[in-house]
């Protein structure tokens, strides 16, 4: 039996009793159907589903030839989106990306037609997007915040659900631009993938040069995860679970009264009240895909690291005494107790 068989029509609105189930199966079910391509990663594929349950953004960070691109077109597939990818470089203009007018012959003679950029489809691969100057990547700062673009006075909407993933190549820096603090801070999660393990890049090897693998089946439809980003967001939680997220973000803003030393020592800038919601919401999406309707704690933590670690800037000081920003968060968590 097919992955997509057991779902309802497209057509056929899902109630809330139902997108429940769906989801309490959801990721096993995308770790089996992403796995047919990609080998291992599990907690990258996790970090993205909570993405695109929230219809949230990712930055995603990895040495080259980690299969960054592969895996976001698998999980396009898996979800029956509709995918574009776009290399980002030092010459890349914003009509590149959004789009132009251009002239068109016609009965009633030449006239001015918008052809679409690539920006237009339900998720964008944004390739490499430190690699192209402020402008160009201002240009996608409306479509990710307001889901629409703007050219020449005219404003489209984009497809929904949309979605923008980014990469980054975090060895090669000479010649890049990076992302400012505002277009970083509209990114939900920033994934690190890593090298993987021995076994598993043996398993990766075999695979890619032994012949064409299986082919992924659909899970969703982009309606369903429509649904199913409503559903999300009506997960209650409890207060003191809320005001758990919002003291660890507090507690990252240097020169504020009773943050720890360590804060003051090695931030420069501290997470906004965006990185407290994205909390909130990743861990609402958590428990649902754990099977659970009921916020946790552990919830919080779990997701802090991805949500964390891109609004989070440590300060020449704790780079000279070899302080990630990661240990900062691990730091932070230990601080602020539930």
């Amino acid at each position: 039996m097919s992955a997509s068989s057991d779902l309802p029509p497209s057509s056929a609105p899902l109630n809330e009793r139902q997108i429940v189930e769906l989801l309490a199966t959801a990721r096993q079910r995308l770790f089996s159907e992403v796995g047919k391509v990609i080998v291992g990663q599990l907690h990258v594929i996790d970090e993205m589903l909570i993405a695109l349950l929230c219809g949230g953004h990712c930055l995603i960070t990895g040495a080259p030839g980690l299969a960054k691109t592969l895996l976001i077109k698998t999980v396009a597939d898996v979800c029956h989106l509709s995918f574009q990818r776009i290399q980002f470089t030092p010459d890349l203009m914003p009509s590149d990306i959004t789009g132009t007018e251009i002239l068109e012959d016609s009965p009633e003679g030449r006239k001015l037609v918008f052809s679409r950029g690539p920006v237009f489809a339900n998720m964008i691969l944004a390739d490499e997007i430190n690699r192209t100057p402020p402008k160009t990547q201002a240009s996608l700062l409306e479509a990710m915040q307001e889901h629409q673009v703007t050219v020449n006075g005219k404003t489209m909407p984009l497809p929904e659900p949309f979605f923008v993933l980014a990469t980054q190549n975090p060895i090669e820096q000479e010649g890049t631009y990076p992302l400012p603090e505002a277009q970083l801070d509209r990114f939900m999660l920033n994934i690190v993938i890593d090298y993987l393990s021995e076994d598993d890049e043996v398993a990766v090897v075999t695979r890619t040069t032994s012949g064409k693998g299986e082919p992924v089946q659909r899970l969703f439809t982009g309606e369903q995860l429509l649904a199913f980003q409503q559903v999300v967001r009506k997960v209650p939680i409890a207060e003191d679970v809320a005001r758990y997220a919002v003291r660890i973000s507090a507690a990252s803003r240097p020169g504020r009264d009773g943050v720890p030393d360590f804060v003051n020592q090695w931030i420069s800038w501290g997470a906004g009240t965006r990185a407290s919601q994205n909390l909130v919401l990743g861990a609402k999406t958590r428990c649902l895909l754990h099977n659970r309707t009921h916020v946790t704690a552990d919830d919080i933590r779990a997701i802090a690291l991805p949500v964390l670690r891109h609004r989070i800037l440590v300060n020449y000081k704790a780079e000279a005494e070899g302080v990630t920003v990661e240990k900062v968060i691990q730091r932070l968590l230990e601080h602020v107790k539930s």
